[in-house]
């Protein structure tokens, strides 16, 4: 695992990405460590298997929800940090919250940001994304090639994101009730869809952004407010 640490307070927070992302582009282009870091927090950042500067294994069960998560644990072990919270975005808020099934005491706080009930490549035709990674075929559902022909231009491994997306298909989100967890959602984006019934539920609050979708939520300045005074 590729992992860094700025050093800048405690307790630690673990920020995790979501799919065909790494953790310069989520968390540092725009602006989360650094709000982090000048709210006086020390801040943990990694690239998940698949992604960035880790390895890229191209099989499906490398990315079975409890290897996740036992990574991100390894990092943490790495970082000398007994206790973290954590910030999740997208398909990452289902590698904290396997996680937090592996290790519940060493999570104080989870943000869930972008996430819902439902698991979106859950809902996609492997075929269609296959097809679409392999040679081009464009896909039925135009949301996988929204999602993926970004990370195609920036050079992403194919095979391992076509394992990646085998691999979390269908993945909870189930963080244990002793755990805080704060919902946060882009108006206009469809990736939550169940997220106001799921954080009631849970007896969560939920933040919605007013017009943001799935990728313009990560920059908005109240997102990062939020998180930052839930977090205290």
């Amino acid at each position: 695992m590729h992992g860094d640490d700025a050093e800048s307070g405690r307790p630690p927070v673990l920020l995790v990405h979501g799919f065909a992302s790494d953790s310069t582009v989520t968390w540092d282009g725009t602006g989360w460590v650094r709000s982090l870091v000048e709210s006086g927090r020390r801040v943990i950042t990694m690239d998940l298997r698949g992604h960035g500067a880790s390895d890229k294994p191209a099989d499906a069960d490398a990315y079975a929800p409890d290897r996740l998560g036992g990574d991100l644990l390894a990092v943490l072990d790495s970082a000398g940090a007994e206790r973290c919270d954590a910030i999740g975005y997208s398909m990452g808020n289902r590698v904290i919250s396997a996680l937090c099934e592996l290790a519940p005491d060493r999570v104080r706080r989870v943000v869930v940001g972008g996430a819902g009930p439902t698991e979106l490549f859950a809902t996609w035709d492997v075929e269609d994304a296959r097809g679409y990674l392999v040679d081009g075929t464009q896909p039925r559902n135009p949301v996988i090639a929204q999602v993926l022909a970004p990370a195609i231009r920036a050079g992403a491994d194919r095979e391992a994101l076509l394992a990646c997306i085998e691999g979390v298909s269908g993945a909870p989100l189930a963080i244990p009730g002793g755990i805080p967890v704060l919902f946060v959602a882009g108006e206009e984006d469809p990736v939550p869809v169940g997220v106001q019934q799921l954080a009631l539920d849970w007896g969560s609050d939920l933040i919605t952004i007013r017009g943001r979708d799935h990728v313009s939520t990560l920059t908005s300045r109240t997102f990062k407010d939020a998180a930052i005074d839930f977090l205290v």
